[in-house]
């Protein structure tokens, strides 16, 4: 006796009844006040950090690509010129890989221009041309690509020295902005390129990755012909999600026994074939002892301990599984009836399963500004120009301090230039101002802001359903007590109350989650470098924070609850909860499996489903529809099809969270009904009668007879 007090004890004093307690409070205060001004402070702090980086940014250098003084192209005197021509577009290959020149915005050592259209043929300068002017070689035939300002009667040979005017010109076409050339051109004979077959290996395998121009082109327009057909995919899979959603309340309890005995089935199958395959294994006699280790896994299949093994991994779970069902039959019934009255609450409350449109567009508000803030913060600063030269070891070179600033406007292209190829070319962009050099700690700030926005939004999400959800099962007379506009009455009242409780759950959990973030960059970084003992411990810190962040979600998701029903601060609304919860822990592991069981199931018939229809539908496969309802002609008809499966996964889970939502918030209402009252004319119970009879308890008083009482 004194053992269960204690251990009653160790979790928390049952709720005790409370005659004033009708469902959500309404006389509340406002909770975390310092959390809920530290949370206004910050994102007042981020709205700044977000003007800083619109003053200072320039993203244009990313949205545009820049010819070798760092002018744009497709912008201000370059307004017409919106293309970029590497004039030796092997050099781009040959300097470094392909990720330094992707991180220097796709820059190279060669001479860059902007041009209004790509060439079209290929064509390389002849040896008889040499001594001719720019002007005849180049401009009179329409060969628009030297760099701006090379005067018309220079040689040739001077400006090819000097890389002003391209050497050769392959047929491109353009794409990210940039003049690449053609997979299926043929190369004109290049000095020292066209013999180097590794170099046509390189520069084909960099652009069969950049050059996707024809398969974009024919994506868009496989979706524009079958953009209406996807809409009606994704149509039926809304209608499936709500369908499943409603008739739960008619099929819980038989599609639960039948997943159930699926379950039960599949073990079963696996046990029979895993004997079979020991028995003929047996009966040849082979034998691990004949194999001995071996690092190749699928060697082991052909042994008879292997298995032997599977088959008494099978049938403990078999075994262990029917004593559960057996042992928790009741707390099962309990799991089902408690998804039946789920169904009811979400039939009674349609805007809930809404709720998800609101949350996605407040996620999807707080990503793109973080985007757009760490898009101006990184394109921040001046640009700086430096003198630059093909070959800094000819002659008159020596006497030149390469890479010194120097101004784009005055660059050297003459002649009387003592080095050859002498360029100011642009470097990058100044990091000495105040903002560039805070750059790092502003990047940091806008991530933590990413986070803790993002959690805080689905925390409210969570709120929000759960307050309404709530004052569903707190109504003795449904639904007659239910309030009116339950989710927009729970929407105000958590804003306006709860902002600063929803602030500390997010920032606890932002902070584990960006530790995970940090902790799988440096593994990354590390990897090659690390031991096995190295690779160990860096997995089990991993693992760590990995459990820590599912129990605070989990933790967060129950106090959110307690939070909406009672009106308490965080810190409380988190205690009550887990211990509630720690007092009913049986229940609580039937109730989750049993749903997630459920859900997967109807997700699995939603997106399988609508999987199937689109199949049978884009590849024509569904004869007799008539014109109008003829499948489109598209170029690759996995497109839609992965569209809609992609849609209704997404439609499914938004609709099956608002119903997972709803099962925990009755859930922790039931717990709380049972310690709170029991069934006397004072104290009746509030959940429903199916629940009563399957723990054999029933109300003394009628619905209604508490109020005239009252009266």
């Amino acid at each position: 006796m004194g053992g269960k007090q204690d251990g009653d004890e160790a979790y928390g004093k049952p709720a005790k009844y409370d005659p004033s307690f009708r469902g959500p409070i309404r006389n509340r205060s406002c909770t975390d006040i310092i959390c809920c001004i530290l949370f206004l402070v910050f994102i007042l702090g981020y709205i700044v950090v977000g003007i800083v980086a619109w003053v200072y940014g320039d993203p244009r250098q990313v949205l545009y690509p820049r010819n070798s003084t760092g002018a744009y192209c497709g912008v201000g005197a370059n307004k017409d010129k919106p293309y970029l021509l590497y004039f030796n577009i092997f050099s781009c290959i040959l300097a470094t890989n392909i990720i330094m020149v992707a991180e220097n915005g796709l820059q190279c050592p060669t001479s860059q221009v902007c041009v209004s259209s790509c060439p079209e043929v290929a064509w390389t300068v002849e040896v008889s041309q040499f001594s001719q002017n720019v002007g005849e070689v180049f401009y009179t035939a329409n060969r628009n690509f030297c760099l701006p300002g090379v005067p018309w009667d220079m040689p040739v040979i001077q400006s090819l020295q000097q890389e002003l005017c391209p050497s050769f010109l392959l047929p491109s076409a353009p794409a990210l902005g940039r003049c690449l050339p053609l997979l299926n051109s043929t190369l004109p004979e290049l000095p020292g390129i066209s013999s180097n077959t590794s170099i046509s290996q390189g520069i084909s395998g960099v652009l069969d990755s950049l050059n996707a121009r024809d398969i974009t082109v024919k994506i868009f327009e496989d979706v524009a012909q079958s953009w209406y057909w996807i809409l009606v995919t994704l149509a039926v899979a809304l209608v499936l999600s709500l369908l499943f959603i409603l008739l739960l309340r008619l099929v819980a309890g038989p599609l639960v026994l039948v997943l159930i005995l699926g379950v039960l089935g599949v073990l079963a199958y696996g046990i029979y074939h895993c004997w079979e395959e020991y028995r003929v294994l047996r009966d040849k006699g082979a034998s691990i002892t004949q194999l001995g280790i071996t690092t190749n896994l699928s060697a082991y299949r052909n042994v008879q301990e292997t298995w032997l093994a599977a088959v008494i991994v099978l049938a403990v779970l078999e075994g262990t599984l029917l004593l559960l069902l057996i042992f928790l039959r009741q707390r099962i019934r309990i799991a089902i009836a408690l998804l039946k009255e789920a169904s009811k609450a979400v039939g009674q409350m349609m805007s809930t399963l809404f709720y998800p449109l609101v949350t996605f567009v407040l996620l999807l508000i707080c990503i793109v500004y973080w985007a757009m803030t760490a898009l101006y913060l990184a394109t921040s600063g001046q640009p700086q120009y430096v003198l630059w030269a093909p070959n800094a070891s000819l002659p008159g070179c020596e006497k030149v301090q390469m890479n010194t600033s120097c101004n784009p406007m005055s660059q050297p292209m003459n002649s009387s230039c003592p080095c050859p190829g002498l360029r100011c070319v642009f470097q990058s962009y100044s990091s000495t101002g105040l903002v560039q050099r805070s750059l790092f700690n502003l990047q940091i700030y806008g991530i933590l802001g990413l986070f803790w926005t993002l959690n805080w939004v689905l925390a409210l999400g969570q709120c929000v359903l759960a307050g309404a959800f709530a004052s569903f099962y707190w109504a003795f007379q449904k639904p007659q007590d239910i309030p009116t506009f339950p989710l927009s009455s729970a929407f105000i009242r958590t804003l306006r109350y709860h902002t600063g409780s929803l602030a500390f759950g997010a920032l606890i959990l932002s902070l584990v989650q960006i530790a995970r973030v940090v902790l799988e960059y440096i593994d990354n970084k590390l990897r090659g470098a690390q031991n096995p003992v190295a690779r160990c411990i860096m997995c089990c810190f991993k693992c760590c924070l990995w459990c820590l962040e599912k129990f605070i979600k989990f933790l967060n998701r129950n106090a959110y609850i307690m939070i909406a029903i009672y009106g308490k601060n965080f810190c409380v609304s988190a205690k009550n909860a887990f211990m509630l919860l720690m007092r009913n822990i049986v229940r609580v592991v039937v109730l989750d499996k049993v749903t997630d069981l459920l859900l997967l199931f109807g997700k699995l018939l939603v997106v399988g489903g609508v999987g199937v229809l689109s199949f049978f539908f884009f590849t024509g496969r569904i004869q007799g529809l008539g014109r109008d309802f003829e499948n489109p002609s598209l170029n690759y008809y996995w497109l839609p099809i992965m569209i809609s499966i992609l849609g209704a996964y997404v439609i499914a889970s938004g609709f099956f969270s608002v119903f997972g939502m709803c099962v925990d918030t009755l859930f922790l209402c039931f717990l709380e009904d049972l310690e709170r009252n029991d069934g006397s004319p004072d104290r009746p119970y509030y959940m429903p009668t199916s629940l009563l009879k399957i723990l054999g308890k029933k109300n003394e008083a009628f619905p209604g007879d508490k109020k005239k009482k009252k009266k």
